[in-house]
């Protein structure tokens, strides 16, 4: 599950003008909730088409393409990568326009790297275009590519697999090849992934098998890397229900092969419980879902963060599954100091008795600021 994000930067721009560095806004995801009929709806009952919905889904409100990757250097030193596309429609599909020539897709991207002692992250915005081959930002099916400016996601050849990440800005840069002899998971019901216990939700699927091997360049240095990355799908036009405010949301790579994934989405008002999904995709192709109330992932350790006091240590039981898994941040400060910020950052996963049993990336959004206050 990712982040509406693009929907809050373009009402900040339409009420607020460009200023990219305006006064940060509160932590409310209330306009996500905000439906609207005269969008395409997501539902259970439309089946995932490939490789037709690699491509963007202009009829919906909002969508992301997002990896993530956990990376070692030869030195065995752990790093992270995060390189996403985000697309925000500015108005209903068939509404008409003054400009004919002006797209109605408003595209946002985020790139940031981890090294074993720091973090940067770092946005753009473009509009998509009607043709490909000259819009500033897009994503195309077949051959597949998603792009803003220079920052690329795309295939090497005629297939989907493999993948080629880029992106440089500022002297941090990265260029990954992603490869994987596995295929995509659907999350949820089929692909579809509902969001709130009355209902609602997103289109949703991954590629947790990937294979990462390339360069990053970070404060000065360039590095070999190699490890493993997450690619997640999602579309929507109702990302949220009235009462929810945010969400936190784990992929990790277990030291056993497997790939789990979970969300919850939480309540607005305390004392409500949030809205939970858990999945366990094997090794050996397997898939096991977590019944409700026979999971529990709760908080162990806070932090303040850019003035939020930040759930930087988890602890994840899932007694069915046999897991009782301890997850913690890689590094604090892995802040995404971005005009509608959140954390995103690697962590760290163990069992038990202490021992390591995996890695991941970690994603929170709606604390609300002024802890330090």
């Amino acid at each position: 599950m990712r982040s509406g994000l693009p929907l809050l930067v373009l009402l900040s721009l339409l009420l607020g003008g460009c200023d990219r560095h305006a006064e940060e806004p509160q932590a409310d995801f209330a306009v996500l909730a905000q439906a609207d009929p005269a969008y395409a709806q997501a539902s259970p009952e439309r089946s995932l088409v490939f490789p037709a919905d690699h491509g963007a889904h202009p009829d919906f409100r909002i969508e992301w393409w997002y990896l993530t990757a956990n990376l070692s250097d030869m030195e065995g030193r752990p790093w992270g990568l995060q390189w996403t596309l985000f697309r925000t429609a500015l108005r209903p599909p068939g509404s008409s326009v003054d400009n004919p020539w002006q797209s109605g897709q408003i595209y946002m991207a985020h790139f940031a790297v981890t090294a074993p002692d720091g973090h940067r992250a770092f946005q753009r915005y473009g509009r998509g275009g009607h043709d490909p081959a000259v819009a500033q930002a897009g994503a195309t099916a077949a051959p597949f590519a998603a792009w803003l400016d220079d920052w690329r996601l795309a295939s090497q050849d005629t297939s989907w697999l493999p993948l080629r990440v880029q992106a440089a800005e500022d002297g941090v840069a990265a260029d990954l090849v992603l490869r994987s002899d596995r295929s995509l998971v659907l999350q949820g019901d089929q692909g579809f992934s509902q969001k709130h216990a009355g209902g609602g939700g997103s289109y949703y699927y991954s590629q947790p098998w990937l294979a990462a091997e390339g360069t990053l360049h970070f404060a000065g240095q360039t590095v070999q890397v190699r490890g493993q990355a997450w690619l997640d799908r999602e579309w929507s036009s109702q990302f949220l229900q009235p009462d929810q405010q945010g969400w936190d949301w784990f992929s990790l790579h277990l030291a056993n092969g497997d790939k789990l994934m979970a969300f919850q989405l939480r309540p607005r008002h305390a004392g409500a419980e949030p809205y939970g999904y858990l999945v366990l995709h094997r090794q050996d192709g397997t898939r096991l879902e977590a019944r409700p109330g026979a999971w529990q992932l709760r908080p162990r350790r806070w932090a303040i963060v850019a003035d939020r006091r930040l759930p930087l240590g988890w602890r994840l039981q899932w007694p069915e599954a046999g897991l009782d898994l301890a997850i913690e941040a890689g590094l604090e400060q892995q802040w995404m100091a971005v005009d509608f910020p959140y954390w995103e950052g690697r962590v760290e996963v163990t069992g038990p008795d202490g021992a390591a049993a995996g890695v991941g990336y970690l994603e929170m959004t709606g604390y609300p600021a002024g802890a330090a206050r």
